[in-house]
């Protein structure tokens, strides 16, 4: 099934659910069977759960909804599913969690797929230091500093660069993107394990692996996506829900990953104004309404069309 605006959205190809209701309104008159949700932006800040969000995840589950988490996040899926009950969240409610760390994981351990398999061992890692590392355990690769070294770029962080001890080697993303340079002249290729751009923290932007990504393709470097906006997260998704492109919807506040990813595969997509978009929609306050126009434009800016727009994740 293929989006209604499968060029550029108009203001009549999106349904503005701008109430608090929306949510209700979206499944008590479409009961969509699988709902792919974003979690940054969406359910929490990085920091707490929005006001609602976990009364409306209740609600949605009693009403039989199958919830899956579909995240950029460069975190496995336990790791993500154990932040989220840190944050207050029922993960009895989900179905289950997909993260494009994960998926990366998977991927480098399996080796069953042509492109993994011809990457080799040794990658340069780049990693988080303040957020926390993420481990490599079980892959089998060796971390090298030294460029001429390396067979593959590992992008999972922007704050730092991992080293052969376990230890990581906090680092400016200028210094990064120096070594990308670096790597680009010698040509290897790239996986990012977490394609955002950006993300909300706290109402603050973060830049995120994403952004070295793109740097690195215009350096003319070859780039594996793991994540939204690519069909690989949803595909999984409906796998783990039992749910087809018809009975499916994603929500979130990205227009380039979530809503794009979603169009790309076909499915209904709701987005959520008050995540990372809300300064260029001119949005100040949580749930604040944004002017349809404006989202519109924005959408067509993205090449993306969200089905349904809404201020905040709340029943």
């Amino acid at each position: 099934m293929l989006s209604r605006c499968s060029m550029l959205p108009s203001s009549s190809d999106v349904q503005s659910l701008q109430g608090l209701s929306g949510i209700r309104h979206l499944a008590e008159s479409r009961r969509f069977k699988a709902w792919f949700l974003d979690q940054f932006g969406v359910l929490h800040d990085g920091k707490q759960p929005y006001p609602g969000a976990i009364s409306t995840l209740e609600k949605l589950a009693s009403n039989g909804a199958k919830m899956v988490i579909i995240s950029n996040s460069s975190r496995r899926a336990s790791t993500t599913m154990e932040k989220m009950k840190h944050l207050g969240f029922d993960p009895s409610l989900f179905v289950g969690t997909i993260t494009s760390g994960e998926l990366t994981y998977q991927y480098l351990k399996r080796r069953d797929d042509a492109w993994f398999a011809a990457l080799g061992t040794s990658c340069i890692h780049m990693t988080w230091s303040d957020r926390g590392a993420i481990s490599l355990e079980g892959l089998g690769l060796k971390v090298v500093e030294n460029v001429v070294e390396a067979e593959f770029i590992l992008a999972h962080g922007t704050e730092a660069l991992g080293q052969a001890s376990g230890s990581v080697r906090p680092m400016k993303l200028e210094d990064l993107e120096q070594i990308l340079e670096q790597c680009a002249a010698k040509r290897i290729p790239m996986v990012v394990a977490n394609p955002d751009f950006v993300t909300v923290e706290a109402r603050a932007l973060r830049i995120m692996p994403g952004t070295l990504a793109s740097q690195y393709e215009k350096l003319g470097g070859e780039v594996k996506w793991m994540g939204k906006p690519g069909k690989i997260i949803y595909e999984a998704a409906m796998k783990m829900a039992d749910a087809d492109a018809s009975d499916s919807i994603a929500v979130g506040d990205s227009l380039h990953h979530d809503i794009k990813g979603a169009n790309a595969v076909g499915i209904q997509s709701a987005f959520i104004t008050c995540g990372i978009h809300a300064s260029e929609l001119g949005l100040d306050s949580f749930a604040e309404v944004a002017d349809i126009s404006r989202v519109v434009a924005l959408a067509s800016k993205y090449s993306s069309c969200p089905s349904y727009v809404l201020p905040a994740f709340t029943w």
